[in-house]
């Protein structure tokens, strides 16, 4: 089985347009072993070369190689920046640490007038050090949903409104993948490039997908998926997609290869994760925005959870859809052209991350050397550092995000980034950085620190509170109670404030079901979020206690689809949490009552952490008749079209694995390969043999069209090639040429 001949070159013209019709210049690879070489170690400052030769994947489709140099970045001497403007944030910033601080003073004060009297011990000293240390931190984050209340309250936007101007910038949409489902990345990348076209912006992006995909089956399919994508979008953007041999760096070198190989011919790029998806609207305000200011080099967006099946993904969706714009607002208010960046969802300016952010690898073994894992932050550090701006636009729809489907699959998640954050802890003293990119690192680091000092806590409590004889009706007892009570205040009181928006607006409240659904789903989070909380912590104190001893977490995909539990394996996982919920829950009643009713909601989530991870592990569970009546979300009642049209181009993908496995046994067999010999005109085309079967173009757009494209080329068994061109076929096993799209299949013997 072979494809028909001018499908190919059609498919090359739209491929490689003139420089198909062009002699081959002497830059290029004459030999198709040493092409591919050549792009899979393009990064060569940032890449090893392999142990052992590696297969490379049977199609590689990349336009015109224009790269920009990403030097490593020295950590030890600050570069030459300009200053940026002054935006008024310090005295929002100053309001935001003496919050904090107070809250932290008012509960350490409270607290050392319980425990001095009777003498001050070194463990109440440590207690008393890090129940302060605790409180500033969620005084960190109530003042900060604070502002961001009062922002979204009084309707201040996070960025200025920008003109419909015609733009004018290249932008190249990459989407990184390992390991990914295709389905997944193909419906994200023709739903998004279909509402560019829809905008009229088809020649203003290109998209990449940029593979790091080990898995020999799943490149496969992301080949022929993509073949079939092309097509699909012909005459809309550019869809690219490049393999590497190699996933040096993981994503922060996939994206670097990237930008060394082809970076010069884009003014910006728009990075999207596996799960992203963007609207056509939100990409061109993006990058409007950063049009019109020059000093802007990254603009990072709140994404919006969707798509979440499982009762425990529908409960994390539910959450950041109501308390999530609060706390994005607040982050933006004081963080100004200091902000953060996420990894995913974010505008780049190409050049400026090329002069800034490149990577330096650390000393010393994993998990604390070797590559950044995390390298968000450091990117977002490093920009600022080099005098661009780095903003949030909280404000701005249609960013939308995925969310792992299970508790476990969280943990997993989660011990990832622990092991990424700690590492920050190397690069909070890199010369150069702004003191609020210091802030965000350190905020990122405590975050996964807060549950190990929690549980330190918990421990120190157990011991210290038999001996302070605490009376009913004490002004002691009076304090601790206040203490209690004031710290989970502080806890809710982000959430009252994002339901009290969610009720003041109407569109809000009937996105989310109406003033009943939203309360049920908001009261029924919050026992939820108080069950599954400390088994969280938990877990992420254990994965401290895991990096602190050297080992290390390693790489593996993100699971986006729920597998539902097994008894089994939910009592596996969460076998020792049980027993120490039930162990700790009895010791605690022997020790104090007092301590047991502040310790109970911890030593009752760990004992229900099985069927609780057992239970919303369920994807079928939430459906009930007619729609998902709890944790309903506006985009739920009425999904953005980019969403729908993905979910539905998802369904597709599913009954596509027939047409799918066509094009994957076509790229298997034995191909025609031409050669264009430049300096020679023949009179007549040199026609090629009929073939027992030819499948057509047509035939890989719709499968469908199977028969009918059989049948004409049974019409024409001679096809013609391009005048004035002498031809020369040869078969060669794809498996061993690196081509650009089905271009290279054409050119990739070329020799001038």
């Amino acid at each position: 089985m072979v494809v028909d001949e001018g499908s190919l070159v059609d498919i090359a013209r739209q491929d490689l347009g003139a420089r198909l019709w062009r002699p081959a210049t002497p830059s290029r690879s004459a030999s198709p072993a040493n092409d591919a070489n050549a792009i899979d170690h393009a990064w060569t400052p940032r890449r090893a070369a392999p142990a052992a030769p590696t297969p490379y994947p049977a199609l590689r489709s990349t336009p015109r190689s224009i790269g920009l140099a990403m030097p490593r970045q020295d950590l030890a001497r600050a570069p030459d920046a300009a200053p940026l403007p002054a935006e008024g944030t310090a005295r929002r910033r100053l309001i935001l640490i003496a919050g904090s601080l107070v809250i932290a003073g008012l509960v350490g004060a409270a607290l050392f007038h319980v425990l001095r009297r009777d003498g001050f011990t070194l463990l109440e000293g440590v207690t008393l050090a890090l129940t302060v240390l605790l409180s500033g931190w969620v005084g960190f984050g109530f003042m900060s949903a604070s502002a961001g209340f009062v922002a979204l309250l009084s309707g201040r936007r996070t960025a200025t409104a920008v003109t419909q101007t015609q733009i004018r910038a290249r932008t190249a949409v990459l989407l990184p993948t390992y390991n990914e489902d295709p389905g997944l990345i193909l419906a994200a990348v023709q739903a998004t490039a279909e509402e560019v076209s829809r905008l009229g912006l088809a020649e203003c992006y290109d998209f990449f997908i940029l593979s790091d995909t080990r898995d020999e089956d799943v490149a496969r399919a992301e080949a022929a998926g993509l073949l079939r994508l092309r097509l699909r979008l012909a005459g809309g953007p550019n869809v690219y997609y490049r393999r590497r041999a190699a996933n040096t760096d993981k994503k922060a070198g996939n994206i670097g290869d990237w930008v060394e190989t082809h970076g010069g011919d884009y003014d910006f790029m728009l990075v999207l994760d596996a799960d992203s998806l963007m609207s056509g609207d939100t990409i061109a305000t993006l990058t409007r925005t950063m049009e019109t200011d020059p000093r802007l080099g990254l603009l990072q967006t709140a994404p919006t959870v969707i798509n979440a099946e499982t009762p425990f993904a529908r409960l994390q969706q539910f959450a950041s859809r109501l308390y999530g714009p609060v706390f994005a607002h607040g982050q933006a208010w004081w963080s100004g052209s200091e902000g953060n960046y996420w990894g995913h969802n974010a505008l780049i300016r190409v050049a400026a991350f090329a002069e800034s952010a490149g990577l330096p690898h650390l000393t010393g073994p994993r998990p604390f050397g070797g590559h950044i894992m995390s390298h968000d932050f450091i990117e977002a550090a490093l920009l600022r550092r080099r005098g661009w701006a780095v903003r949030t636009l909280a404000d701005l729809p249609g960013s939308y995000e995925e969310t792992p489907p299970t508790l476990l699959d969280t943990a997993a998640r989660d011990r990832r980034w622990c092991q990424g954050n700690l590492q920050h802890a190397r690069l909070l003293s890199a010369a150069g950085l702004h003191w609020v990119s210091r802030l965000h690192l350190a905020c990122g680091i405590f975050a996964y620190l807060a549950p190990a000092v929690w549980l330190t806590l918990v421990v120190c409590g157990a011991i210290i509170w038999p001996a302070q004889r605490l009376s009913p009706g004490s002004l002691e007892y009076g304090e601790v109670t206040a203490i209690f009570v004031f710290s989970l205040a502080l806890l809710a009181a982000p959430k009252a404030m994002a339901l009290i928006l969610a009720m003041s607006s109407p569109a809000m409240r009937r996105g989310f079901g109406g003033a009943g659904a939203l309360t049920l789903g908001f009261l029924v989070e919050c026992i939820a979020s108080m069950l599954m909380t400390p088994v969280m912590m938990l877990m992420q104190a254990v994965a401290v206690a895991e990096v602190a001893l050297g080992r290390d977490s390693g790489w593996t995909a993100q699971r986006r689809e729920g597998v539902e539990l097994s008894r089994r394996d939910a009592w596996r996982a969460h076998r020792v949490h049980v027993v120490l919920g039930l162990a700790g829950g009895l010791g605690a009643f022997l020790v104090s009552k007092y301590f047991l009713m502040w310790a109970s909601p911890v030593f009752l989530s760990l004992t229900l952490s099985a069927l609780l991870s057992l239970h919303t592990s369920r994807a079928g569970s939430n459906r009930l008749p007619g729609q998902r009546r709890l944790f309903r979300t506006p985009e739920d009642a009425e999904p953005p079209p980019v969403l729908a049209r993905s979910l539905a181009l998802r369904r597709a993908y599913v009954d596509d694995a027939a047409a799918r496995r066509q094009i994957e046994l076509l790229m298997r067999e034995n191909v025609p390969t031409y050669e264009f010999r430049t300096g020679r005109t023949a009179t007549q085309d040199a026609p090629v043999t009929a073939r027992d079967e030819i499948v057509s173009r047509d035939e890989l757009i719709d499968p469908s069209l199977g028969q009918r494209g059989a049948a004409v080329a049974q019409e024409r068994p001679q096809v013609g090639h391009p005048p004035r061109r002498h031809v020369q076929v040869e078969h060669q096993a794809p498996a061993v040429l690196a081509f650009d799209g089905i271009g290279d299949w054409v050119e990739g013997l070329a020799e001038a």
